[in-house]
């Protein structure tokens, strides 16, 4: 059996087997999502299931591939930004400090010389950042880490979304020859779908801040160790298109706040997935339906793998339009108070 395949199967099985101890942690421990007006549940929800995802990971990739310099920096990060999301799921952290503890757990991977050096530009030169490479490493980290976790929203949504993610940057990285990608991310999906089993609506158990902020920084992570192994920024644009869904949603909660004089971090409910919601979609209907727009872009990411400049440009400028289109119809750039979900 392939090491890829050693990877899914194990993260699969173990964070299958451990969300159930860790539901019981969680209430031992007070991690609690209780319902407010933001969210969609009606009863408290123990959170902090992301930590079995995150040790089914862990499992998964120390039994199935060698750990380099690079992977285990990687997983020092990874285990900072879990425990930080366990403070934040107990104890309910400042903004500021969630902020800078995952600009630590992004620095390690620059410690560790996981970092974007370059970039390709249209003719196929490449562009060294140098001094630029580590603030740009550490803002595509943090970046990746807070679309995943803003997205975490209904019943099944961040996981589900990652494991679609997952699944695409597996095929482009086998179809690349980058296998140590391929096993990473296979881990990440694996151990997603074992979890996810007790997160379908209606949920026993939430990722909480300790999923989401893992899933988002590990495969921010993966990415840019695919840069750095294969010189292309393939690596970074693919999961990128991949995680297009909450990366968008995340661009129009901010020009939507700052276009109404709100804190751009300041929670709303206009979420795409509080706009389904507010249009009759059930819980279900709505993570389902934002699956099979990951899926779709997800296949446009493969694609563009395959495609010249000027034809991938073509199929981007179709995804941009088509969500500004989608975007605009739905109402989710307007005013968060008009936006409320019963």
């Amino acid at each position: 059996m392939q090491a890829y395949a050693v990877a899914f199967f194990i993260g699969l099985i173990a964070s299958w087997f451990l969300v159930p101890y860790v539901r019981k942690l969680a209430i031992k421990l007070g991690a609690l999502d209780k319902p407010d007006v933001r969210k969609v549940h009606k009863n408290p929800i123990p959170r902090m299931g992301g930590l079995a995802i995150y040790i089914g990971f862990i499992i998964a990739v120390v039994a199935s591939m060698h750990l380099t310099k690079e992977i285990i920096g990687m997983l020092i990060g990874a285990t900072m930004i879990v425990a930080l999301g366990i403070a934040d799921d107990i104890y309910q952290l400042d903004a500021k400090v969630k902020l800078a503890g995952q600009i630590a757990a992004a620095a390690v991977l620059v410690l560790f010389d996981v970092k974007i050096g370059w970039i390709a530009n249209p003719i196929g030169d490449y562009v060294y950042l140098e001094y630029f490479a580590i603030p740009f490493t550490i803002i595509w980290v943090v970046s990746l880490t807070n679309v995943v976790n803003l997205i975490d929203g209904l019943d099944g949504l961040a996981a589900g979304v990652s494991i679609i993610a997952s699944v695409t940057v597996i095929l482009v990285a086998l179809k690349q020859g980058f296998y140590p990608a391929a096993v990473l991310t296979a881990a990440v999906a694996g151990s997603a779908l074992g979890f996810i089993k007790y997160n379908f609506n209606p949920a026993v158990i939430f990722m909480g801040d300790t999923g989401s902020m893992f899933l988002g920084y590990i495969l921010a992570s993966i990415s840019i160790l695919g840069a750095v192994k294969t010189a292309t920024t393939i690596a970074l644009v693919v999961p990128a298109i991949a995680l297009g869904l909450p990366i968008m949603d995340t661009a129009f909660a901010i020009m939507r706040r700052y276009s109404n004089g709100k804190p751009i971090f300041q929670p709303d409910k206009g979420h795409f997935h509080h706009r389904l919601l507010a249009m009759g979609f059930t819980q279900k209907q709505a993570v389902l339906l934002m699956y099979c727009i990951s899926a779709v872009l997800g296949i446009s990411a493969i694609l563009l793998t395959e495609a010249s400049f000027s034809v991938a440009m073509v199929i981007i400028g179709v995804i941009i339009a088509v969500v500004f289109i989608g975007a605009k119809k739905i109402g989710i750039l307007n005013d968060t108070e008009s936006a409320k979900t019963h």
